[in-house]
């Protein structure tokens, strides 16, 4: 199993992509979230100036964001930049990316659709999008790369994002658990390795972890599994955004999206839940987590540092997956 990270893309992104490349990470994705981050492909390419070996690319990047035609030529200008080894192109079909725009995800038939087209404009072929042909057709190799073949993944925690990532022959990327039988996936994980004798409640700890944390919550409102996953608590912290008006509530509720913790959140996000949710552990709790997932057959364990120290956590995790 290979060591990866992923970030909420901030402007020190690409600082940290190279901090995390110093450290033997091997593959650096960044989420493309626009109303919450910066653009991922600017953030990429900075990064890219900053490093040698590292893997870049998104992770992920929501179809109805960004036309095909578009993607295709970010595509190519990363890789004239690093070269088709190092780029990686995760897509989803919009967590995030799209309800913090007061939008639902999108549907997996839209997303393997969108792939394919990518994938057919990178070989050079035409395509049809929107009741029109295209084509890329970059006079010479000073205007990109061409044809281009690139690593691609899907992230799906259901049966049918499962299925589209077998169809277009992607990488499967998962949060909730490995999915049996899929020989290609990586694991998504987050919070921060506590110092010994650490309280898990304590400043460092809700800074680093406490987005996490409230992640679950965004998550079971967005998707209605707030019984599912929460119960009655759940029930009682999702309330606390009743007073938003609705069309407006969910700008409120992906404020700090797991970077931080928004001031509606912060009442209930204390060091009870952030144990609970996995996202505060000691170096020897990571370490059998790492294996499981090891044992499981996961190809890569990404992880997402958060809070105002994002060098110490990229480290504690990284020295915790060496030893």
């Amino acid at each position: 199993m290979k060591l990866g990270c992923s970030f909420a893309t901030s402007l020190a992104t690409p600082e940290h992509i190279r901090i995390a490349e110093e450290l033997g990470y091997e593959r650096a994705l960044c989420y493309d979230s626009p109303a919450l981050y910066p653009d991922v492909w600017m953030a990429l390419y900075r990064a890219a100036e900053l490093t040698d070996r590292i893997v870049l690319g998104t992770g992920v990047l929501i179809p109805a964001l960004r036309h095909p035609m578009v993607t295709a030529s970010a595509i190519t200008t990363l890789v004239s930049a690093v070269g088709e080894d190092r780029v990686m192109v995760g897509v989803g079909s919009g967590f995030t990316g799209r309800m913090a725009m007061g939008k639902p995800a999108m549907r997996w038939a839209e997303v393997k659709h969108y792939i394919e087209v990518v994938q057919a404009l990178l070989r050079g072929e035409r395509a049809e999008w929107d009741g029109a042909i295209m084509q890329v057709i970059h006079p010479d190799e000073r205007f990109g790369p061409g044809p281009v073949s690139v690593a691609w993944g899907v992230a799906g925690e259901g049966p049918m994002g499962t299925r589209v990532a077998r169809d277009v022959g992607a990488e499967l990327f998962r949060i909730s658990a490995p999915e049996p039988g899929f020989d290609d996936q990586m694991m998504i994980v987050s919070g921060t390795v506590l110092d010994e004798g650490e309280d898990p409640g304590s400043p460092r700890v809700i800074d680093a972890a406490g987005g996490y944390a409230a992640l679950f919550l965004h998550w079971a409102v967005e998707h209605d599994q707030i019984d599912v996953l929460l119960g009655e608590a759940g029930h009682v912290w999702a309330a606390a955004y009743d007073h938003i008006p609705k069309d407006v509530r969910h700008l409120a509720m992906h404020d700090r999206h797991v970077v931080g913790v928004n001031d509606i959140d912060r009442p209930f996000v204390n060091g009870a839940v952030v144990t609970a949710s996995g996202a505060a552990l000691t170096a020897k709790d990571w370490r059998a987590r790492i294996d499981q997932f090891e044992e499981a057959g996961v190809s890569y364990l990404h992880y997402q540092p958060a809070g105002s120290d994002i060098p110490r956590e990229l480290e504690a995790v990284a020295a915790v997956f060496r030893s």
